[in-house]
């Protein structure tokens, strides 16, 4: 394994916020970047102690009804259906709260007030890791884990470079399955992943393996969460984090 790492600045930026923020816009909007979003889309991932995904929260407020709705059937549609996900956009929670202000709404709710909105919980089934064989870990580290970060939609080819620069991350050919890896040292854990594309490039994944020392630190969860946020804000919506050892 390598012995120095580049680091994402896991403690700053987008890791912080556990709620994610979407603009919906008409279906007339065909791209244009001056078109007006219609609603907000805010979601939250029930998470258990490994950090694997166990529900998914989402509330929704639009300008024709004038109110917030928690709905479970919207969150799966978003992930299930191409055309409804060509209308959701990821944003920060700033852009929320600048169009929510332009439609007339005044403040943004703020977060406390966001997840008494959230009624109705999609539930993410999963199950212990199935362990065949004890996985292998290297001398120096205490145990292995092995999770993926599941989307909707694929990565636009020219978002490579950035990522690149953002992640350190090394970069494949554009028709890999494997469009590139990166390297995370973090005091006595070291973690490495893959940005993969999948389903025939209906869909995408980050898979993370996670070498973790003894005590393990709290990196694992920090990181997730911004590989899941990074790759979001770069237009993929986030379906699970499950794990395979």
């Amino acid at each position: 394994m390598p012995s120095e790492m580049r680091r994402p600045d896991v403690a700053a930026g987008t890791a912080r916020s556990a709620l994610d923020y979407y603009l919906i816009f008409p279906e007339t909007r065909d791209g244009a970047p001056s078109a007006q979003p219609d609603g907000i889309v805010v979601e939250q991932f029930m998470l258990a102690d490994d950090h694997t995904a166990t529900g998914l929260a989402t509330t929704v407020w639009t300008a024709a009804d004038g109110g917030w709705r928690s709905s479970a059937a919207f969150s799966r549609a978003i992930r299930s259906d191409p055309r409804l996900r060509a209308r959701i956009v990821p944003v920060r929670r700033g852009d929320a709260e600048t169009a929510y202000r332009r439609l007339g709404e005044g403040a943004l709710p703020d977060e406390t007030t966001l997840r008494t909105y959230f009624l109705e919980h999609a539930s993410l089934p999963g199950s212990p890791p199935l362990l065949l064989t004890p996985p292998e870990v290297p001398e120096g580290f205490h145990e292995k884990r092995v999770y993926r970060i599941l989307f909707a939609g694929h990565l636009r080819k020219d978002r490579l470079a950035y990522l690149h620069q953002v992640l350190g991350m090394t970069l494949a050919g554009p028709q890999a399955r494997v469009l590139g890896t990166g390297h995370l040292r973090v005091a006595g854990d070291a973690f490495t992943w893959e940005l993969c594309q999948i389903g025939g490039g209906m869909a995408s994944c980050v898979d993370l393996t996670a070498y973790l020392g003894d005590p393990p630190g709290d990196t694992v969860g920090a990181l997730l969460r911004e590989l899941m946020t990074i790759m979001r804000y770069e237009g993929l919506i986030p379906v699970t984090i499950e794990r395979f050892c």
